[in-house]
């Protein structure tokens, strides 16, 4: 089957154009036009904005169900760009795969709010579910690129805060190592059709705005996993961040905390905003993951009343 590539062409950025001098502009541009190719909405999907607090986002509901689990979704976009919109048609494919809502989080990015002003809307935004009556035990934290390096950073947060943890977690492609020193972002340098160590080191530049890139709280894969919920993460064979993707598995099984890694042969970065069948199955597979961490029922909220409150590859 032949892989999913996002219609980068849209962009006025070239892999081979990117260097340490990019403009901003022209860097945003380029994650846009990595979402522009997620398609259209389900019909059986609803969409309000919402807040936490003061945090914006919106939900994403199948229609007429309520779902007894609630993912909190943080968007990829290298910490500079990416929306709840943008997102919007994959995070309703994962909400029907894991028969949940989603909360989908606006969190700010850099570098007009550089690093920890991300990492510090996501944790807020779950220390507001479970005060609003949302079991732990229900929500499941995940993201894609930089919000599925994101959400292994809130978990991080969260443990060290002594909260209660969340039911699990979930990344496809997930960024989390700012240093950008897995070897996989050497070997997939031609490979990877859609991002390059300049489009990433740049995205990071802005976002740390001076900050170590080797703080846990920035890179999560060179921080511990230990006490961590539930890990699933898929990413595509072809990408830089492949490695990313492979030592967070590492950190979890070093920690005994229950994993499962899986690299889709033949695919780039955040196939699943595809149509492939490989991105069916990936999308499939979390759902399934989801569905079996979390309860099949629980009480009525005040927030669910009031929406506004594989196969192995490779």
């Amino acid at each position: 089957m032949p892989s999913w590539i996002p219609p980068v062409r849209l962009s006025r950025l070239t892999k081979r154009q990117a260097n340490r001098t990019t403009p901003l502009v022209d860097l945003r541009q380029h994650y846009e036009a990595i979402s522009a190719g997620f398609g259209k909405i389900p019909s059986d999907i609803s969409v309000e904005p919402a807040q936490l607090g003061q945090i914006r986002g919106e939900w994403v509901r199948v229609a007429d169900t309520k779902p007894p689990r609630i993912l909190l979704y943080l968007h990829g976009g290298g910490f500079v760009a990416g929306s709840p919109e943008g997102h919007r048609p994959l995070v309703a494919r994962l909400c029907r795969a894991a028969e949940a809502a989603a909360f989908s989080l606006d969190y700010r990015l850099g570098p007009e709010f550089p690093f920890p002003a991300g990492l510090r809307d996501a944790v807020d935004s779950y220390r507001i579910l479970i005060g609003k009556g949302i079991s732990p035990e229900s929500i499941v934290i995940v993201g894609d690129g930089a919000g599925g390096g994101l959400a292994f950073s809130t978990i991080m947060a969260i443990r060290n805060a002594g909260m209660p943890m969340p039911a699990a977690c979930a990344a496809m492609s997930p960024w989390a190592d700012l240093t950008l020193s897995g070897w996989s972002m050497l070997q997939h340098r031609e490979s990877d059709s859609v991002l390059s160590w300049d489009i990433l080191f740049v995205s990071a530049r802005h976002y740390l705005n001076g900050a170590n890139p080797g703080d846990p709280y920035a890179s999560p894969a060179l921080g511990n996993l230990r006490d961590f919920p539930p890990i699933m993460v898929h990413a595509g064979s072809l990408e830089l961040l492949r490695d990313d993707a492979a030592r967070l598995g590492e950190l979890a099984a070093q920690a005994g905390v229950p994993v499962s890694v899986e690299v889709y042969d033949g695919q780039h970065h955040l196939f699943q905003g595809g149509s492939t069948s490989d991105a069916k199955v990936s999308l499939g597979r979390i759902g399934q993951f989801i569905r079996g961490r979390t309860p099949e029922h629980q009480a009525a909220t005040s927030l669910s009343k009031n929406p506004k409150t594989v196969k192995r590859r490779g």
